[in-house]
């Protein structure tokens, strides 16, 4: 693939941008300075440099993010800084997308792709995807609430009751809830249906992927093969 190619389909800009970036001496393969546009390169584990900053290439972007408080999974957000805030503008010029959303204060695993399919298959209810979630609660615990939320409560406005798929209580104001669906606030409204409140809620996990413990609050990281095979294991 041509250079001018490679920058275009990783997110820096117009095919034009792209040119002038390169012809303005700004990107870097091995260290070399290349100002030709049209200079071809093997993709596989290629990575350049635009202004001294490593890129590696990714012909589809899969990244996990430790979502901050206060951070909106909107492009056009309403209240608060979007989550694209936190990560390079290429990401936002290739329309990386965030695979479901958080609540604004809703902290957590996050994970974004430009890949449709990928999307799709972690937010789709029909692909039954577990997501395991950790709720601070107001009051105690109690071994009735658990039994409901493993049963079924019936939330605001809806028919059918709502059910986690575990539901286990980590200490007296700590519950881990798994959950298939991705409904508005559900596991906001599932705790409170079954008779306590959520005061903070983490993301822990999604299919087999758990967060990684040295992914600090705000910053981001590239999926390897590794991660997207444990993603989508669901047990």
């Amino acid at each position: 693939m041509n250079l001018e190619s490679i920058l275009f389909t990783q997110g820096f800009g117009s095919r034009r941008q792209c040119r002038a970036i390169i012809t303005d001496a700004r990107v870097a393969i091995a260290g070399e300075p290349c100002t030709d546009p049209h200079a071809t390169f093997d993709t596989a584990g290629l990575v350049f440099s635009v202004d001294g900053t490593p890129w590696p290439f990714h012909e589809r972007a899969y990244i996990a993010l430790n979502k901050p408080a206060g951070y909106e999974c909107s492009r056009d957000p309403q209240h608060h800084l979007s989550v694209f805030h936190l990560l390079p503008p290429q990401f936002a010029e290739r329309n990386v997308q965030c695979v479901g959303r958080l609540d604004q204060d809703t902290t957590g695993l996050l994970l974004l792709s430009d890949d449709g399919q990928f999307v799709h298959a972690f937010t789709s209810p029909r692909r039954k995807v577990p997501k395991v979630y950790v709720a601070t609660t107001r009051h105690p615990l109690d071994d009735a609430q658990l039994k409901a939320l493993r049963e079924g409560v019936l939330l605001h406005g809806e028919r059918e009751p709502s059910a986690a798929v575990a539901a286990t209580a980590r200490g007296e104001h700590e519950l881990e809830l798994t959950v298939l669906e991705g409904k508005y606030h559900q596991v906001k409204r599932m705790v409170a249906a079954a008779g306590n409140r959520v005061e903070a809620l983490y993301r822990e996990r999604i299919g087999g992927f758990a967060l990684p413990a040295g992914l600090a609050p705000g910053a981001w990281q590239w999926l390897d093969a590794a991660a997207l095979d444990a993603l989508r294991n669901k047990g």
